[in-house]
């Protein structure tokens, strides 16, 4: 018999510990997922045993990943914002205010609606320091997309006045409000855009 019979490779060694990489990297967004998921079934404070049926693993999957359901919340938090940024690209940027305003409007309320049950958790908790800068980079981001969207009228504001519109056009369209419309007014999907879009219609300049 060989030597490289009886003594794995470093090649072998290598998939071998690749293969385990994987595995638990699955694991690890298996079990972020199934957080997500307890979420939009209304489960606000979803349990460590809770999240393992869930997810298919064990309790102490969990735990071997992170350090506690805090590190699990941050994590499903940074997977979330990824998520997010991905799928609210901005969308028909050069058409005409109608079509600009309708497109982020339907961008923004579709995030708010997936991402909502979590924003709720991230907001609560934003004493924890890492979670409060997720919360300012997500405001953040609106804005910046907003800026993109309404160049054409922002553009004719001086840039004080510009900020304190969009500020408020940020105000207007985040989660809190979103989550008012639809959960505290009762509207439907399409009533809250409606809403959000006679609003951001009003609130914008004419443009040059």
């Amino acid at each position: 018999m060989s030597l490289e019979a009886v003594v794995p490779s470093s090649a072998s060694k290598a998939r071998k510990i690749d293969g385990r990489h994987l595995r638990s990297e699955r694991t690890r967004l298996a079990i972020i997922e199934a957080y997500l998921e307890l979420l939009r079934r209304g489960s606000e404070t979803p349990t460590a045993s809770h999240i393992a049926d869930q997810a298919a693993c064990s309790v102490r999957s969990i735990f071997e990943r992170f350090s506690d359901l805090d590190g699990l919340r941050l994590a499903a938090a940074d997977y979330a914002i990824a998520q997010g940024q991905a799928e609210a690209v901005a969308r028909n940027v050069d058409g005409d205010r109608p079509t600009r305003i309708e497109s982020h409007v339907e961008t923004r309320a579709y995030a708010c609606e997936k991402w909502l049950p979590l924003w709720r958790i991230i907001a609560s908790l934003d004493q924890v320091a890492e979670l409060r800068a997720r919360v300012v980079m997500v405001r953040r981001a609106n804005i910046t997309r907003m800026r993109l969207m309404y160049r054409p009228e922002l553009s004719s504001l001086s840039e004080p006045v510009r900020e304190q519109v969009l500020f408020a056009l940020a105000g207007l369209t985040s989660f809190e409000s979103w989550d008012q419309l639809r959960h505290c007014y009762g509207l439907s999907m399409e009533a809250a855009q409606g809403v959000w879009r006679s609003a951001i219609d009003r609130m914008l300049p004419s443009g040059r």
